[in-house]
């Protein structure tokens, strides 16, 4: 993968871009029905207040407000199909649309004397769970605008009696201070919070696919061992009969042929049993002992310029636990490991520890270490790793990811029941420590038969 092309898969995922990639995510047969809605509201509300509680609107105006909404509902049903989907401009276009109707009928009916003044809410929120942060702002601040001028250009709603229904102009301040914050408030924190569910949706995602392809990995070397097997006899019975036409004929062009059979026959032989040892998926490979599993891990990441030691480390004198070779145990330490390698300096210094209750990975590098304010945060998708500008080496690249990569680390090792920790090297440098409870990963290996392979077919 080029540098190029990581950089833009994790531009594509970073929270800051999170509703750049959500164009025509809206149905415009949604807000369609929503309006409809709307409309039948105003429409009940225009009744109720003319014929119930006797107040006199300029009803001409207040129609014809409507009747801007039904035929716009109308043109956009006739025009566009049904799953026609709104661009984040069209988006944008319908929402302020339907706040200056709102506004229109405000005006005719009493500004912010009328309590339907807070139904501005609804644009407010729409477009802060679908638009973009410049978008959802301008909408906000035209709200703001125009909710402001309800408190000074208005017709006062009167009784057919000619009594004028108004507010204590205190009241109308709280209220428009109210609607003001209410915005604000509900704008940004919506705003924020469909933010971080979508980039910890694109995160989860992120994290099955790459414990799917760790897992495909992991079948193929079954497939590749089964296929070993299954073309280990034909070879040999191609082998045998070459062998055969070599001492049973006296034709030397016929002899030289089947001496190139078998040896070509033999040479497929060598490269499948080669292939099979890749890849042979024997119960007793499928568990190894600790190290082992965390020697595979990091071995990918040992010819990027940078010295990995591991060390084992046995407390109470207890065993080396075995484990299983678990898709997501192992890619997730190798985050890990990639992560160390990808700042240090010189060195990663990988700790291998088990007891009798509790197994253990320490991973611990020379570089920069963890920017301090990040601490808390370490593990959450989409963060950055280390302090921008941090030296690297020049041996090796460096991933310029926003935290994915520990956040995949955290989320496997933590479904095989690690608990995970990240901190600063007293001496400088960052540290990942994984610890698991010794029952929790570890495997039994008595000494009894496995059983014939399972087949593959």
């Amino acid at each position: 993968m080029t540098e190029a092309t990581h950089s833009s898969e994790t531009d594509a995922l970073d929270p800051r871009h999170a509703f750049d990639n959500r164009s025509d995510w809206v149905r415009m047969q949604t807000l369609v029905w929503l309006r409809w809605i709307a409309v039948t509201g105003q429409v009940i509300s225009v009744v109720v207040a003319t014929e119930a509680l006797d107040l006199d609107l300029e009803t001409g105006l207040i129609w014809a407000a409507i009747g801007a909404a039904v035929i716009t509902n109308l043109m956009a049903t006739l025009v566009f199909p049904e799953n026609r989907r709104l661009s984040e401009a069209e988006l944008a276009a319908t929402l302020g649309f339907d706040m200056l109707q709102l506004w229109m009928l405000l005006v005719l009916t009493g500004g912010l004397h009328n309590p339907f003044a807070l139904f501005v809410l609804a644009q407010v929120a729409i477009a802060a769970l679908a638009l973009s942060s410049r978008l959802a702002y301008l909408l906000c601040g035209l709200a703001i605008l125009l909710w402001t001028a309800l408190a000074f250009f208005y017709l006062p709603l009167t009784t057919v009696s000619g009594e004028v229904l108004q507010l204590p102009p205190i009241f109308v301040v709280g209220f428009w201070t109210a609607i003001v914050i209410a915005i604000l408030f509900q704008g940004a924190y919506a705003h924020r919070v469909t933010a971080e569910l979508t980039a910890m949706s694109d995160a989860l995602t992120a994290t099955q696919m790459a414990l799917s392809r760790e897992q495909k990995l992991t079948d193929l070397g079954g497939v590749v061992a089964a296929a070993a097997h299954e073309l280990g006899t034909p070879l040999a019975t191609i082998t045998l009969v070459a062998g055969e036409l070599i001492e049973d004929t006296d034709n030397d062009d016929t002899r030289a042929d089947a001496r190139l059979i078998r040896e070509q026959a033999e040479r497929c032989r060598v490269i499948l049993r080669e292939m099979g040892r890749a890849g042979k998926q024997d119960e007793h490979v499928k568990i190894a002992p600790l190290v082992a599993v965390v020697e595979e891990a990091a071995n990918p990441h040992r010819a990027r310029g940078v010295e990995v030691v591991i060390e084992t480390i046995a407390q109470d004198d207890a065993p080396q636990p075995s484990i299983a070779r678990r898709p997501d145990v192992i890619h997730g330490l190798r985050n890990l490991v990639q992560n160390a390698v990808d700042f240090a300096a010189e060195t990663v210094r990988i700790e291998v520890s088990w007891s009798a209750d509790e197994v253990a990975v320490r991973i611990s590098d020379d570089g920069p270490g963890y920017a301090p304010d990040a601490l808390p945060r370490l593990g959450d998708p989409f963060l950055r790793k280390r302090p921008e500008g941090a030296p690297v080496g020049a041996n090796r690249r460096a991933y310029e990811g926003m935290g994915l990569g520990l956040f995949i680390a955290k989320t496997l090792l933590e479904r095989s029941g690690a608990e995970l920790a990240f901190a600063n090297g007293r001496s400088g440098g960052a540290v990942a420590h994984a610890a698991w409870r010794r029952a929790d990963i570890a495997v039994a290996t008595d000494r009894v038969p496995l059983g014939e392979n399972r087949p593959t077919a």
